[in-house]
């Protein structure tokens, strides 16, 4: 009996982290062409941290927070202050 639990065990985590992969596999190096591309999949931008500030005023939407895909679109952030294409 605990033979075919930890079988079943096993199992169902080698599913499980098997079908995380490609998800964070996308996120985590996707490049976008430029700003009107990066704002299409996150309205309020990419932040590299949670508890950056915008530095270029109001924003109407709430930046979306991935150290990963800021730093492959690092170079739209054209005011440097920790946030790409924030709107």
């Amino acid at each position: 009996m605990k033979k075919i639990l930890s079988i079943a065990l096993a199992t169902t985590l080698v599913l499980s982290v098997s079908s995380a992969s490609p998800t964070q596999a996308d996120a985590a190096g996707k490049t976008f062409k430029n700003c009107t591309e990066l704002n299409k999949t996150y309205k309020g931008g990419v932040a590299k941290a949670a508890n950056i500030k915008n530095k270029g005023g109001k924003t109407k939407y709430t930046p979306f927070v991935s150290k990963e895909i800021y730093d492959a679109n690092v170079k739209s952030d054209r005011d440097k202050d920790g946030i790409a294409c924030e709107r």
